[in-house]
């Protein structure tokens, strides 16, 4: 019982590390909250969540080949496509990406009978942005090789489960967190500081796909 409650706050204390960890889709996940209210910014979450958990999966059933892979000469092809991915999602949100309808009180009008569909595509956004950055897979393998080490006897597979809820648990949790703060800022913001976010985003979009190249 004592090495269960070792794991599970293992997996919050790791969970919780992740989370403070500012990536692309920490500004994403912001913009939207902020225009789009709490919803649309947990639906674009529930994507990166499933891509995360997708590329658990591959870690877990594909040890040995992901491991050659963050060696290999391969390593260097899923970067180079990555990156130029986020390049060219950052060139699209510096020069192209528009604010329309933007209240403070309010944020963007959204019609009640497209809701649904936009939450859908929130969602497969959030999937897609987190499951085109290649380095997300090497960092989830990481975690589970530092999940591994202790662990010992027949049921090390549950126990690895196990430590990997907690952790997604914990960083689903922290990201709510994130979102409902971003909205109270809200009626601070105004349309042109909308677009100096775009811009900013777009920024650190390029920056990081040009860091993946």
């Amino acid at each position: 019982m004592e090495e269960i409650i070792q794991l599970i706050l293992k997996g919050i204390a790791t969970g919780f590390i992740l989370s403070i960890m500012i990536g692309p889709v920490f500004f994403i996940l912001l913009e939207t909250s902020i225009q789009k209210g709490v919803k649309a910014a947990v639906s674009l979450n529930l994507g990166v969540l499933l891509s995360d958990i997708i590329y658990i999966l591959f870690a877990l059933l594909f040890y040995s080949q992901v491991e050659e892979l963050s060696e290999g000469d391969d390593n260097s092809v899923l970067m180079l496509v990555g990156g130029t991915l986020f390049v060219f999602y950052g060139i699209y949100y510096f020069f192209f990406k528009k604010v329309s309808d933007f209240s403070p009180n309010k944020g963007i009008i959204v019609q009640s009978e497209g809701k649904f569909k936009r939450y859908s595509l929130l969602t497969l956004k959030g999937f897609l942005l987190n499951f085109a950055n290649p380095m997300v897979i090497f960092y989830w393998f990481s975690v589970l090789t530092l999940g591994g080490q202790d662990l010992e006897g027949e049921n090390e597979l549950q126990q690895l489960l196990l430590y990997v809820v907690f952790i997604l648990t914990t960083f689903f949790s922290i990201d709510l967190l994130k979102i409902i703060g971003a909205k109270k800022l809200r009626p601070l913001v105004t349309k042109r500081v909308l677009k100096g976010l775009n811009r900013f985003i777009g920024i650190v979009f390029v920056s990081f796909g040009a860091v993946l190249i």
